[in-house]
């Protein structure tokens, strides 16, 4: 086997030299063209063996470059006034001169003469606030992908933002009641006292930015009925800011889990099929390791977590 491009191509024109076979018949049965086999045997016969190295193709020189004169007017413009590539295109606009913005700012940067950048001070990581079980719990709701006999279902999700520990059930509608009714059930079914949960500003969950405005007295509005209970119950109702669901990413990290690993690989022709494995996807989920807990599953970091952990 050759070992190089000049043997390849030699072990092709041998026969040809040595008249064995003709180019024509050989272009048939190589997979180069008749007109390459003709330039590797022009090559041969003048330089041997060398002639057959790869040469680059490029131009020695390109016809558009920039003029030396004006390349020498650029970098002395640039070390007498310190001038950006844009301002001295300007300025030589006016002189007469046409050149591109972008074409200085390549000749100053060959000649190393364009801004260092410092790079980005690295700060010391952040600890994040230890919580306990139960102080914070996001709650939002995920729109069901399918249909059941073309009916559309809505999964409400809660999750504790220090275990990660979640609750998941399905309703066939999201509206206020709904909501108050998978709070409640949180709170009956929670290993933990709930403290405080966070939602987006659906108005399934408050009326901060639509009833407020149509209160008759604004400085005492009208509270929502999730507000309402979640006094009732002690829990302190937060809101994430207006278009920033990144503020509720526990959450939102938990429905695109529901979607990659759950709903996109099931079946399911009635509510109560989706309501049974809904349930063991939600068992299997609290017991999944997870790299927030450092490989640990929601139940196990209850378990070391047991300052209100419910006996």
């Amino acid at each position: 086997m050759p070992n190089s491009n000049q043997e390849e191509r030699l072990r092709w024109i041998t026969p040809i030299l040595e008249k064995k076979i003709s180019i024509k018949v050989m272009s048939g049965v190589c997979p180069f063209s008749e007109r390459t086999l003709k330039y590797w045997l022009s090559n041969y016969r003048k330089s041997g063996l060398d002639g057959l190295i790869s040469h680059s193709t490029c131009p020695r020189s390109q016809p558009r470059e920039t003029p030396i004169w004006l390349k020498e007017k650029i970098l002395a413009l640039r070390s007498e006034h310190d001038l950006a590539a844009i301002k001295l295109h300007w300025r030589l606009e006016k002189k007469g001169i046409v050149i591109h913005e972008r074409t200085i700012g390549k000749i100053l940067k060959v000649n190393g003469l364009t801004r260092k950048y410092r790079q980005r001070k690295k700060y010391p990581s952040k600890d994040k606030t230890q919580l306990l079980p139960g102080e914070l719990v996001e709650v939002d709701i995920k729109f069901v992908p399918r249909r059941i006999a073309g009916k559309r279902y809505y999964q409400f999700t809660a999750i504790d933002c220090a275990t990660k520990w979640r609750y998941l059930e399905v309703f066939d509608d999201y509206g206020n009641l709904a909501s108050i009714k998978f709070l409640r059930k949180l709170v009956s079914v929670a290993p933990f006292t709930i403290k405080a949960v966070k939602t987006d500003n659906g108005a399934n969950f408050t009326n901060r930015y639509t009833g407020y405005q149509k209160s008759i007295d604004p400085l005492n509005p009208k509270l929502h009925a999730f507000d309402l209970e979640c006094q009732e119950l002690g829990i302190v109702h937060y809101l994430i800011d207006p278009g920033k669901p990144q503020q509720n990413g526990t959450v939102e990290k938990s429905h695109s889990s529901d979607q990659s690993s759950f709903y996109d690989k099931i079946k399911y022709n009635t509510i109560d099929e989706l309501n049974y494995q809904i349930r063991l996807w939600n068992m299997f989920y609290n017991d999944l390791e997870h790299c927030g807990l450092q490989g640990k599953t929601p139940n196990e970091a209850l378990k070391l977590k047991v300052q209100y952990v419910r006996t």
